[in-house]
């Protein structure tokens, strides 16, 4: 990852449908899935691959922007995608379109290991299902930030409790990936060392338990729609794209 963003408005999705060309190109990312566990389970002992199901469930995509958002904001997300691409041939990655089946891989887990007849999860081995699984991703989460260029947080109150003092949020992902983030090395991408460049299960349970997390979002730094508009006026693609954004944005003097 070289640089980091807020997204506090979004460009006008209005004259296209941008949400349907985003799913579209999110959507050739997308690998098979194993539908069964029985392929990686090693030798006699019951032991799961635990590698090879993050290698199949949670593959790594070359992409060029992460955008981090809230599960409410999935379309905003999904529409930025495809303005993104429509515009500047950008590559988005948009983790609940690609690894959006974390429950079912935790359902197939948890089902192998209830007793035949048995209706109900042993607790323990549920909780310990849903670590395994949940560090899984959390680590694809930190392999895809830090390979992707640049990282685009949707700030908006579904993300974010504007009523708070402290800036917090209620989701553990995006205060994951803003951690991660923070705390990863940046990279300048490589094209510049050729050239100088300034610049529980049930529904009622999970719902009342929240948890409230602080983030720290001063190493992000601000787009607007003016700044959107002015970007998509470059008319660059790819790679000549992102360089104008960070002319729009000159990197912060160390």
């Amino acid at each position: 990852m070289y640089r980091g963003f807020i997204i506090e408005e979004t460009p006008s999705f209005s004259d296209k449908n941008y949400n349907t060309l985003g799913s579209d190109v999110l959507r050739g990312y997308e690998d098979a899935v194993t539908d069964s566990l029985i392929s990686y389970i090693i030798g006699n002992d019951g032991i799961l691959d635990g590698s090879a199901i993050q290698n199949d469930w949670f593959p790594q995509v070359n992409c060029d922007i992460f955008i981090s958002h809230s599960h409410k904001d999935e379309d905003l997300a999904i529409a930025l995608a495809g303005w993104l691409w429509d515009n500047f041939k950008l590559k988005p990655f948009v983790d609940s379109c690609i690894w959006g089946y974390v429950d079912d891989l935790l359902e197939e887990i948890d089902n192998n290991c209830r007793n035949v007849g048995n209706k109900t999860y042993n607790y323990k081995q549920r909780n310990c299902s849903t670590s395994h699984v949940h560090m899984m991703l959390n680590m694809a989460l930190m392999q895809m930030i830090d390979k992707t260029e640049c990282l685009f947080f949707l700030n908006t109150p579904n993300s974010i409790r504007l009523n708070d003092i402290e800036t917090c949020t209620l989701s553990p992902w995006i205060y994951s990936e803003i951690g991660i983030s923070q705390m990863i090395e940046k990279n300048p991408p490589k094209r510049y060392n050729r050239k100088t460049f300034s610049g529980i299960e049930k529904a009622n349970i999970s719902d009342s338990l929240k948890f409230k997390y602080n983030l720290d979002l001063s190493h992000l730094e601000r787009i607007n729609a003016v700044i959107f508009n002015q970007w998509a006026k470059s008319k660059f693609q790819s790679e000549r794209a992102l360089d104008v954004l960070y002319e729009i944005i000159p990197a912060p003097q160390l």
